[in-house]
């Protein structure tokens, strides 16, 4: 049997045999004190061993001040405030254990809730594959599993590993990555990803990352994480629980102590004192406080995993709650990121050998600009020689093709390099090529702006996000155009990384107090501005694990209104914890005074410890809920 399952029994045990302490031996005798002492011990223990247990551990590791000493000190004192009355104070102790206990036991389930998002994961992690071997299926470990290898995935199974489909057409369950209800249609070519769900058809898969590299690992890395990082809330709760329990300990003991002195009867009046300070002990313990503001962060991030948003922590969470500026990198962010060749201006030689030029040195980029020019030049699989490839971030790329030496990039490269080149009025992305220094012409490229972007940018506006800004390497007139059709704030155009990072920074300088300012990109070059920023958004899942590894918050597709859907959920979650901390203290504040007062019993205290607790915890449930 689990430590949780006996914990969940002993709880049981304790509630039962209290109601039969309660209504067939007590009520029915006339028992002495230590009769009814030992009745009403065997349930006290039953309910409260485990806490008795981590008071004594806390103490031996120099811990005097915690929730369970509190507990433990109250519910024992009453236990011996009994002999010292005559009047017995049993049955209020082992309630105080049992509902402190029916406390946990929320927390418990409010925790088992926000965890199910990690376990849904965890559970599509299939334990073998069919691996293709010589003609035959073999099964083995995920883990086993190594670049290149092809699997078969059947209807219905779960997929393990990152790869592409070289045979078949399936329907592909995605839900528990990206929040999308819909399946998504995967045919030969296409990428699939771990953590997804074959659904109808029979597909053969080449292996494209290994299982420690693929999508459902990192993930689960993430997600694992998130308790790493605690929001300002839970320090300071934290802080606030460390020295607000030695302070009512000490207050406790002086109402226990300093009246009866005062009074010149100490023997007389310190039992009734005493029993002012151990409700004012039950009344103390911060279980409220500590228990329901994490948990209001932790299901806060659960339902942030829900809708497919990942975010690496509280302090996240709060910093997108507070988001007030949100800027954006335009390729891949703003627009599909799918680039086509709509125009060729060569100057000198013909078009065809331009295009055939600038494909060739850009043959072993990943860049989607790389990748549109590689698409419209058919013939690129030629005898030509490529060598000397040289890459320069956020200019250009040059390569020896034939024993001739080619420069493909925007103007700045062109200026590196002292070729006088031409403007072009086109609107895209305008690829210039020079040829031995000599310039050959450009390239337009255009780029189209998502379905979803205007429809996200309108929700993220609904929720106070004050300003929208583009900050992007791409030409003047092309961000102009997408800066006009998104009706954005602003926006600033032919900017290196290191620019967009300089932009940034100007803007945080005059951000308002308390608000924070997020940046929205997917690529490399967004690495350094998304680790910059209050609060870092990377877009499309895993496209570029160093924007994953920058970023704060991953959106597991590419839908802008995402955004939006996190900083609603993440503003609910910072209410509710600012509720839960208003609603403990005011109870605590109130129930105090009127112990002191000698006006509160142990039936209030309960209340005001145990049952603000259970009612901050459901509140805190509440995050739950997309």
């Amino acid at each position: 049997m689990s430590s949780k399952a006996k914990l969940k029994l002993r709880r049981i045990l304790g509630a039962t045999l209290l109601m039969v302490t309660v209504f067939l031996f007590v009520k029915k005798s006339q028992l002495p004190l230590w009769g009814q002492a030992l009745l009403y011990s065997i349930p006290y223990l039953l309910a409260g061993y485990d806490v008795l247990k981590k008071a004594l551990l806390k103490l031996w590791k120099g811990n005097l001040f915690s929730e369970h000493f509190l507990m433990s000190l109250a519910t024992l004192g009453a236990f011996g405030l009994s002999f010292m009355t005559g009047q017995a104070e049993f049955l209020e102790a082992v309630f105080v254990m049992i509902f402190y206990q029916v406390g946990e036991l929320f927390e418990n389930i409010a925790e088992g809730s926000s965890e199910k998002s990690i376990s849904a994961l965890l559970d599509l992690r299939p334990t073998i594959v069919h691996l293709e071997r010589d003609s035959q299926l073999i099964d083995v470990e995920p883990g086993s599993l190594t670049l290149g290898d092809i699997i078969l995935i059947k209807p219905g199974e779960k997929i393990a590993i990152d790869g592409v489909v070289i045979e078949g057409k399936t329907q592909v369950d995605t839900s528990a990555l990206t929040g999308e209800s819909l399946p998504r249609t995967i045919e030969v070519g296409d990428e699939i990803l771990s953590g997804t769900v074959n659904m109808s058809g029979l597909i053969h898969v080449k292996v494209l990352r290994v299982l420690e590299d693929s999508t459902l690992t990192k993930i689960l890395e993430l997600m694992e994480h998130t308790a790493d990082f605690k929001s300002k809330n839970e320090t300071f709760m934290t802080r606030f629980a460390a020295i607000y329990t030695p302070t009512v300990v000490i207050l406790a003991l002086v109402l226990a102590f300093l009246p009866p002195l005062l009074s010149g009867n100490f023997g007389a009046n310190f039992p009734e004192w005493l029993s002012r300070a151990l409700t004012f002990l039950v009344i103390s313990c911060p279980c409220a406080l500590v228990i329901s503001i994490p948990l209001s962060f932790f299901g806060g991030l659960g339902a942030s995993s829900k809708i497919g948003v990942l975010v690496k922590g509280s302090n996240h969470l709060e910093n997108l709650a507070h988001l007030e500026t949100l800027v954006f990198d335009k390729t891949g962010t703003l627009t599909e990121g799918v680039f086509q060749v709509t125009a060729l201006h060569p100057n000198g030689i013909e078009e065809e050998r331009l295009l055939h030029l600038a494909s060739h040195v850009e043959r072993f980029s990943s860049h989607p600009i790389a990748q549109s020019l590689r698409a419209a030049y058919k013939k690129e699989a030629d005898d030509c020689l490529v060598s000397d490839v040289k890459e320069l971030s956020g200019y250009g790329i040059s390569a020896t093709v034939n024993g001739q030496n080619v420069a493909v990039g925007n103007g700045k490269y062109m200026d590196e390099l002292g070729v006088d080149w031409r403007n072009c009025h086109y609107v895209g992305t305008i690829v210039h090529v020079a040829l031995d220094s000599v310039y050959a012409g450009h390239i337009v490229i255009s780029d189209r702006i998502k379905s979803d972007t205007k429809s996200g940018l309108q929700e993220i506006r609904k929720r106070g996000v004050k300003k929208c800004i583009m900050l992007t390497g791409d030409h003047e007139k092309v961000a102009q155009s997408v800066a006009e059709e998104l009706n954005l704030t602003s926006f600033e155009a032919e900017l290196l990384p290191a620019d967009k990072v300089k932009r940034l920074e100007k803007l945080m300088e005059s951000k308002s107090h308390k608000k924070t300012i997020g940046f929205v990109g997917d690529g490399i070059n967004d690495a350094p501005v998304l680790a910059r920023a209050d609060i870092g958004i990377a877009m499309g899942g895993l496209g570029s694990d160093a924007a994953i590894e920058a970023a704060d918050v991953v959106v597991m597709n590419d839908e802008i209104g995402k955004i939006a859907q996190a900083i609603t959920i993440a503003r609910k979650t910072i209410r509710i914890a600012h509720e839960n901390a208003i609603f403990s203290i005011s109870v605590k504040v109130l129930v105090l005074l009127l112990a002191s007062l000698g006006i509160a019993n142990m039936w209030l205290a309960i209340f005001a410890d145990v049952g603000v607790t259970v009612l901050a915890v459901l509140n805190a449930m509440r995050t739950l809920k997309t």
